[in-house]
């Protein structure tokens, strides 16, 4: 996840350079993998007023624009059609530099010398703020002469941050804002808590219900905008959502874009006009059913997944993106806004086995903060008229299925010093206190703490002593040398039994191999298995590595034979023995019950091309000999009978 570090200090005011940040998040457990300056190359940029525009007096294909510059006046030709008398414009005077590191002078067109030139998005090194093509054009309200880095803003580092699957309340400006609250000393929130909408059905267009008819979503809010305008982003949104990683698309899509990136909460907008009916059902996927996402692609959907439909006709995958016949496009009049709560598991389930991968997917997979659900939907009207002028009801419609309270997590004394060291039960609840941690009761040897919402990590005592460790640090730990065992310890039955039957098969001549547990569709037939045998009908794997790799194994001898084969390809001629140990996979026995997984032990016999040995044929392997490696493997397990169970046992 990329962070602009300028705007998580507009949420979190941090005493420390980037560099030093970004080293105690890392040694706290919240790694920042790199740290990336954009516009770092910028230099000697500003922003001009442009005066008058004529055409080149020798090229038709060419303009010459009069710029205000604060100091003296510039000319400059420019084959841009986009700019008109009065725009304000980047500006690169002889001498400066833009993103490709190439420093401006003046050149000769055609008797017209241009002093500098006029800059796109592109030579600014940020293509992705863009609205139109040409010269980037900037809103009023700066004085010709500003610097122009400082004037946007540009002046910004880029924090990229690994999070791991179990965090996902740090995908979010806001939770990250609170993290750094607690693991670096001096740190002061800056903006407050969302607030809550007003919850209700007064909306001034019709509409008919919300409907959760599957228990993967809980939880599900709609908000509306009855009268919208689709037009590009301003240009402070489009350089944020640029920093972090985000296509700007336009103003209605670009702000829950921006907002889900403060909150952590995904959104998604549905051109109202668009919906099949005035009405949204969550519901399970049919098996087979077929839907055509935001980015054209046509999906098989299985009974497992989760969809939002309006008039019985699918609109969305919950979750993870938008329908095609449901987009925000430049004749959108109406808006309905979504944000909901999706079981991370189903998302996550769908997520992968469609190989679709979006920031909301990204962010419902790791858990969302279901307290945030509602008031996203308050810090989305905010921003949207603030920012762009579009207005979004009062009253926010919700339909849900469940309530969830904080939790409370004990933490004691005693175990805290046995794992800490430590035993400052004050000092471990003001550390706990900066994560969001509420005291909920106890004593000196033990206090209850309440968990929110947002922190589904925390749920044992355990989670709170790593949390009092890695606030504290783990460098304040005294180091100890381990207390002695009371005992050895004992390897496990199955470990045990795997470690002797290799003992005796390398004794007898058998070395190991250890193959793929995926092979070719084809091996059933190869090894001329009956239709009715399970071993016969391996399962399929939806993302093989490649189609001789495609159906994970029914049984241990593909992978023996084809080691057998490459040593014989490879010119090898005396005898061989070879063994594996290994898992197997096996259909389900009967109906509603899993697939099997089950150890086996396989071996293959070569005897070899040449036998020049002092004993000729009568050394070679044969039916009774690999008998009595079977029942030497057998002994080895302290089996005196040789009788074999088939199913449990491959030999060729």
């Amino acid at each position: 996840m990329k962070i602009s570090w300028n705007w998580l200090n507009e949420y979190c005011r941090i005493p420390l350079s980037a560099e030093e940040a970004a080293e105690r998040l890392t040694v706290t457990g919240c790694e920042v993998e790199d740290i990336e300056r954009p516009c770092a190359v910028l230099r000697g940029l500003k922003v001009a007023r442009i005066e008058d525009i004529g055409l080149h007096p020798d090229r038709n294909d060419l303009y010459i624009v009069d710029l205000h510059t604060g100091e003296a006046p510039a000319r400059c030709v420019t084959a841009a059609k986009n700019l008109k008398i009065g725009d304000w414009v980047p500006y690169g005077a002889p001498g400066s530099v833009i993103a490709d590191g190439t420093v401006l002078g003046r050149r000769n067109f055609d008797s017209v010398v241009s002093e500098g030139m006029m800059l796109s998005a592109e030579e600014l090194g940020l293509p992705g703020i863009a609205d139109e093509v040409g010269i980037l054009r900037l809103p009023t309200g700066f004085v010709p002469g500003d610097d122009l880095v400082r004037a946007l803003k540009l002046d910004d580092c880029i924090m990229e941050i690994s999070v791991t699957p179990n965090r996902g309340d740090l995908l979010s400006l806001m939770g990250l804002a609170r993290e750094c609250l607690g693991v670096i000393p001096g740190s002061v929130l800056a903006k407050e808590e969302i607030r809550d909408p007003a919850i209700g059905n007064d909306w001034s267009l019709t509409w008919e219900k919300l409907s959760l008819d599957d228990e993967g979503c809980p939880l599900y809010g709609l908000a509306l905008a009855p009268a919208v305008t689709i037009e590009p982003s301003p240009i402070e949104s489009r350089i944020r959502l640029a920093f972090s990683g985000v296509r700007s698309i336009n103003n209605i899509v670009d702000a829950t874009n921006l907002v889900m990136l403060i909150t952590g909460q995904p959104l998604h907008a549905f051109d109202l006009d668009r919906l099949p009916a005035r009405e949204i059902t969550v519901r399970g996927a049919q098996e087979g059913e077929r839907f055509t996402t935001l980015d054209g692609r046509e999906h098989m959907l299985a009974s497992g997944d989760l969809l939002i439909t309006s008039g019985g006709v699918p609109v969305g995958l919950a979750g993870i993106m938008g329908g095609e016949n449901s987009e925000i496009t430049p004749e959108t009049k109406s808006v309905a806004f979504e944000s909901a709560f999706f079981e991370p598991l189903r998302v996550s389930r769908t997520a992968r086995r469609l190989g679709i991968g979006t920031e909301a997917s990204y962010r419902f997979s790791r858990g969302v903060d279901p307290s945030r659900v509602l008031p996203t939907l308050s810090c989305l009207a905010d921003y949207l008229l603030a920012k762009t002028g579009q207005r979004v009801e009062r009253d926010v419609r919700v339909t849900r299925t469940r309530q969830w309270e904080k939790r409370t997590v004990a933490l004691t004394r005693k175990k805290m010093d046995r794992i800490l060291l430590w035993d400052d039960m004050k000092e471990a609840s003001a550390l706990l206190g900066r994560l969001g941690l509420e005291e909920a009761g106890g004593n000196e040897e033990r206090l209850e703490f309440r968990i929110p919402t947002a922190r589904a990590d925390l749920s044992i005592e355990e989670d709170l002593i790593e949390e009092v460790g890695r606030l504290r640090g783990y460098d304040l730990v005294p180091s100890r040398i381990p207390p002695l065992l009371r005992g050895t310890g004992k390897r496990g039955d199955e470990v045990e039994a795997h470690s002797r039957i290799r003992i005796a098969a390398i004794s007898r001549g058998y070395l190991e191999v250890i193959a793929y547990s995926f092979i070719h569709p084809k091996w059933a037939e190869w090894l001329r298995l009956p239709v009715e045998d399970p071993r016969a009908h391996g399962f399929a794997l939806s993302n093989p590595i490649s189609q001789d790799q495609s159906v994970m194994r029914t049984t241990l001898l593909p992978g023996l034979l084809q080691a057998l084969q490459t040593n014989l390809r490879s010119g090898w001629k005396d005898p061989l023995r070879l063994f594996e140990v290994g898992r197997i996979f096996l259909p389900p026995e009967g109906q509603g019950e899993e697939h099997r997984e089950a150890l086996r032990m396989a071996g293959v016999v070569w005897n070899g091309k040449e036998r020049r040995g002092l004993y000729g044929e009568s050394m070679k392997d044969d039916i009774l000999s690999v008998k009595a490696d079977i029942m030497a493997l057998c002994e080895s397990r302290d089996r005196k009978s040789t009788r074999l169970n088939s199913s449990h046992t491959d030999i060729s």
